[in-house]
């Protein structure tokens, strides 16, 4: 599809937004606007084999995720997003190298409700933040099964309390290997299914 192919295309470089010059941020949008209008699944809250999975980040602009990157001695490795449609859950993973032996991640657990047929409420109920030696991490898909088995690990693990952090998502663009998505803060996400 000529449409994805635009948008690959105008993300390549960026290193997922990292590296975005106001004209990229400028063409992106325009490649995004218009896959969104030729979005083939409408009602994307409908169709639950579509967005269930491992879904890996290309392009955002999001700073609260981009500005991880700013943080002395680390560096912004893949970010992931696992939906399990079931249970209602999304798990966020930003994966950090640093120095030898420091690599880490943050992770953030939350619950979501549909609102509308391409809308989803989020409420943010957990924050992991450590070493990933320390954790043991080896994919976002095994550590996914050790947060759903009640592991506590050796890292910062808290609860969040719904009401502090909650927002929504609208899922503007699905098929069945790429995913746009629009936050209550503005931010634009594009994702590829893994």
């Amino acid at each position: 599809m000529i449409g994805k192919a635009a948008l690959l295309s105008a993300i390549a470089g960026t290193n997922r937004g990292l590296l975005a010059t106001d004209r990229d941020r400028q063409a992106i949008g325009v490649a995004i606007a218009q896959l969104e209008d030729r979005n083939p699944t409408p009602r994307p809250i409908e169709t639950p084999a579509l967005l269930e999975g491992d879904w890996r980040l290309l392009y955002t602009t999001s700073q609260e995720l981009l500005g991880i990157d700013r943080i002395p001695f680390a560096k912004l490795g893949q970010i992931y997003q696992s939906i399990r449609v079931a249970d209602k859950k999304i798990y966020n993973i930003a994966e950090i190298s640093g120095l030898p032996y420091l690599d880490g991640l943050i992770s953030v657990a939350a619950r979501f409700n549909p609102a509308s047929d391409r809308r989803v409420e989020v409420k943010f109920e957990r924050a992991i933040f450590g070493l990933t030696r320390l954790i043991g991490y080896q994919s976002p898909d095994r550590f996914i099964q050790d947060i759903e088995a009640g592991k506590k690990f050796p890292a910062i693990d808290f609860g969040i309390e719904n009401r502090d952090r909650q927002g929504w998502l609208d899922i503007t663009y699905l098929d069945d290997d790429m995913r746009i998505g629009r936050g209550n803060e503005g931010s634009v996400f594009v994702l590829s299914k893994k």
